[in-house]
């Protein structure tokens, strides 16, 4: 593997506090703003969603992929990231961003293993590792039990006059 990567984009002004971030060789382009708390326009990605987001996508691939190294398998993966702004003698800046990352998993006996992936990928994760404030990790684990199938036959619930009765006896329709 190389030891040296680039990442480039380009901005451009759209106007008043708005713009347009583009990177080459990704199809779509994202419209941004400041926040509204900073005069910007409302309904906009803004450059705060954009370092969360680099976060959380970054967390995101970066657990997916210690995941299937281990081969864990889970029915799902989802997260949310919190951002935190604060000021501090008249400085805004980031103070943390908190990640809360829900698996589910297939067996109970995966519960903790998947407990040390996340963390592992808290660790692992590039972009959380570079930045100058804390990333916290809030990590949960579900499990997904499958549901028993019934070795009933679908025709037995068709029985007159049974509210569960998937069709009409002949004769009660008016």
């Amino acid at each position: 593997m190389e030891s040296h990567h680039e990442y480039r984009v380009k901005a451009f002004g759209a106007g008043g506090r708005n713009g347009v971030v583009h990177a080459e060789g990704v199809l779509s382009s994202i419209s941004f703003s400041t926040p509204p708390e900073f005069l910007g326009e409302s309904g906009l990605w803004t450059p705060e969603h954009f370092l969360v987001a680099a976060v959380a996508s970054c967390f995101v691939s970066t657990f997916s992929g210690i995941a299937e190294k281990s081969r864990l398998e889970f029915a799902s993966f989802n997260l949310e990231a919190e951002g935190l702004l604060g000021n501090a003698d008249g400085i805004w800046r980031f103070t943390g961003i908190k990640l809360r990352p829900v698996v589910t998993v297939l067996k109970e006996e995966d519960r903790d293993r998947a407990i040390r992936l996340l963390e592992k990928a808290e660790k692992s994760c590039l972009v959380a590792r570079s930045l100058q404030f804390k990333v916290t990790l809030f990590p949960a684990v579900k499990i997904e039990e499958e549901l028993p199938v019934s070795a009933r036959p679908l025709r037995d619930l068709r029985r007159q006059n049974d509210p569960r009765s998937l069709t009409t006896p002949a004769g009660s329709l008016q």
